[in-house]
């Protein structure tokens, strides 16, 4: 099988000669005098894979991304060892300028066929509009994964549907009860629409942490150092943990991109224990950009952070308008990303909004029309304390150490909430499960 190559810059003439020479499975089918060319060129479904001769420094995460998508992939011919360290964090294979043909054949051939047998087929010509796609990128582990256990950091993602269901004030939550079990934290605003972490702790959000670490991501500048400078610490009473504040202005969702915040979670899991990703509410992946093939989705952070989670917290608000919301939310979860077990939250817990026993009724209803997961743990209504909380720039376990909320949340990461829990729901839940 023939496997078509376009080349950028000023190669020398005896290398794409060479390859032709060969008569083996690697064929020039274009020369492109810059960048853009070239990717127009892959764009249109000409190559599987692209030589970058000059240029070289115009590649980012999210142009190697793309063009992985479309099943194209890249090598940089470079000399430069910091040039190259970049190169390869962004997913470039490099070789030295004057590399000899055959050599180059051989991986670039080798190249297409690990790509190949990742999984990552390229889409058909009809949906290249679609850039980002996040699906592509797989992590190991899965939902309910325990820190620590794999030797390196582990992701938990917290999401909820539209109506504002706590996303954040869990989120933040549960950040501050693991810094104070004395784990190393960092706390990611992913959010597109709302980012509120900023706000919630009582930061100055001006500078958009995650959209630094992204930006320098991006261009395969961001270490384990970069993050821990850009990110904030927030000292608490019982231990302190690092934020990446959210973008400022909703209208800035474009520096969010889906490869350079997958880099920015891979350096995560390098420098802290546990990272906790307070996302989005909107899961929709075909926003109709197709004007320009190059744009990215602005829900492409919410979907990637869910991706690559260990642990999923779908949160819900126990009333009338937001258990059908979970509901519905639930079934678009699993449609957008279906390697995801989430962990059902139902919060703001309130007989008021529930009648009689709430947790008991709850339960019953979810067990009788609810989707396939199961409600996992209640969240009671605590206004007085979240108020609190939010009025200081705090966390509950400092404003309201012993209320029922923040003892709830606890239990969701410090310890199993079930097993923990002493109210007759769990007990009669099994009885009827038991004779049923």
């Amino acid at each position: 099988m023939s496997i078509p190559v376009v080349t950028v810059g000023r190669t020398r003439e005896d290398l794409v000669g060479g390859l032709e020479r060969l008569h083996g499975p690697v064929s020039v089918v274009r020369r492109c005098s810059e960048l853009a060319e070239l990717l127009a060129a892959c764009q249109s479904g000409l190559a599987r894979a692209a030589v970058v001769a000059d240029g070289s420094r115009e590649l980012t995460a999210s142009l190697v991304d793309r063009l992985s998508a479309v099943g194209v992939v890249v090598l940089a011919l470079t000399d430069n060892p910091a040039e190259m360290a970049r190169l390869r964090g962004i997913g470039v294979g490099t070789e030295p300028p004057g590399v000899d043909a055959g050599a180059l054949a051989a991986r670039i051939s080798a190249a297409v066929a690990q790509l190949t047998g990742a999984g990552l087929r390229p889409r058909p010509a009809a949906d290249s509009a679609f850039p980002d796609d996040g699906a592509r990128l797989q992590t190991p582990g899965g939902p309910g994964a325990v820190p620590g256990t794999s030797g390196k950091g582990q992701i938990i993602a917290v999401w909820g549907p539209a109506g504002s269901p706590g996303r954040t004030l869990v989120a933040a939550n549960i950040a501050g009860e693991l810094a104070a079990e004395g784990k190393s934290v960092l706390l990611v605003d992913a959010d597109s629409y709302g980012a509120s972490v900023a706000a919630m702790l009582g930061l100055l959000d001006e500078a958009a942490g995650v959209a630094q670490a992204c930006r320098l991501a991006d261009q395969g500048l961001l270490d384990g150092e970069a993050l821990l400078r850009i990110a904030t610490p927030v000292a608490t009473k019982s231990g302190t943990f690092r934020v990446l504040t959210g973008i400022t202005r909703a209208d800035r969702w474009t520096e969010l991109r889906a490869a350079a915040l997958s880099l920015v979670l891979e350096r995560a899991r390098e420098i802290a224990e546990v990272t906790v990703v307070d996302t989005g509410f909107c899961l929709e992946a075909d926003e109709e950009l197709s004007f320009d093939t190059m744009a990215p989705r602005r829900n492409a952070a919410t979907l990637r952070s869910l991706e690559l989670a260990d642990t999923v917290f779908a949160v819900g608000s126990a009333d009338s308008v937001g258990v059908p919301r979970l509901v519905r939310g639930l079934a678009e979860l699993e449609t957008a990303v279906p390697q995801v077990s989430p962990i059902v939250v139902m919060n703001k817990v309130r007989a008021a909004a529930v009648g009689r026993s709430p947790e008991r009724q709850l339960t019953d209803a979810w067990e009788r029309y609810g989707p396939g997961p199961a409600l996992s743990a209640f969240l009671p209504a605590d206004p007085a304390a979240s108020d609190a909380a939010l009025l200081s720039g705090s966390l509950l376990l400092e404003t309201a150490p012993e209320s029922g909320l923040r003892k709830a949340i606890a239990n969701l990461v410090c310890a199993p909430a079930q097993r923990n829990r002493k109210s007759s729901v769990f007990t009669s839940t099994a009885k009827r499960r038991a004779k049923g």
